[in-house]
């Protein structure tokens, strides 16, 4: 597929899947906004590789910063044809935490994973519908569906909410043709989840899997590129299940 002259904005994109689906963007010819936080050097990576691409940075907890990110994006680029909403944070937060820190982490999950997505949403309707339209691809996870393990509250109640508001955006928004879909992985193999691999053990992890290995971020970029062809565009408001049969719904 050759996505020569879309503007695509990808966050979170510095690595793991993130950083996946900017490279398979770029492969295809598109010009890719490189979002990242703290991983400059990862970001400066792909930057250095791919002319198409440029970087910006921005912490996503903060919503001066997404709005300047949004911003930043538009006056490089000159416009916008998709935004993946990848970014986001998996802190565990166990019940026998204090209620602070237990608070604490739960207001930083929703403030990257639900509030940053809100917000970037909200300003991408108002710019496709100024061009007559756009997509916005959700990474979204099994967890919406599945409900998480106890420690994941937090994350579990996000990306439910992530899924709904792309739902919406797809029902409410397609009047003006504006494009919205979901992709839920499962357990993906990126420096996120290692820690939980580690700690759950990858045996039991596969144990639950029809296939018997770990979906990796390149399992997941061609989709992207799939959805940003506008082949898929009248399956707008789906959400695609990437979790090794894990959980099939």
């Amino acid at each position: 597929m050759n996505l020569k002259g879309q503007n695509i904005l990808v966050t979170g994109a510095s690595k793991g899947i993130g950083k996946s689906i900017a490279i398979h963007l770029l492969k295809a010819n598109a010009q890719v906004g490189v979002h990242f936080n703290k991983s400059r050097t990862g970001a400066n990576k792909i930057k250095d590789k791919y002319p198409l691409s440029e970087t910006f940075q921005a912490d996503l907890a903060q919503s001066d910063e997404v709005q300047l990110l949004f911003k930043n994006a538009i006056e490089h680029f000159g416009n916008l044809d998709t935004i993946i909403l990848n970014a986001g944070v998996f802190s565990p937060q166990p019940i026998e935490d204090s209620t602070e820190k237990w608070l604490e982490i739960w207001r930083q999950t929703m403030a990257i994973n639900l509030e940053a997505a809100g917000l970037i949403t909200k300003l991408g309707i108002e710019h496709f519908k100024t061009q007559g339209g756009g997509r916005l691809v959700y990474i979204g996870s099994r967890a919406a569906f599945r409900g998480e393990t106890e420690e994941y509250l937090a994350y579990a109640a996000s990306k439910g909410g992530l899924t709904s508001l792309a739902r919406t955006v797809a029902r409410s928004f397609g009047k003006y043709n504006i494009k919205s879909f979901v992709i839920a992985p499962g357990f993906t193999r990126t420096e996120m989840a290692e820690d939980v691999i580690n700690k759950i053990g990858e045996e039991k992890i596969l144990n639950e899997m029809a296939l018997k290995e770990l979906t990796t971020p390149d399992d997941i970029a061609p989709l992207v590129v799939l959805m940003c062809s506008g082949q898929m565009d009248h399956a707008t408001g789906s959400t695609i299940d990437v979790n090794a049969g894990s959980y099939i719904r």
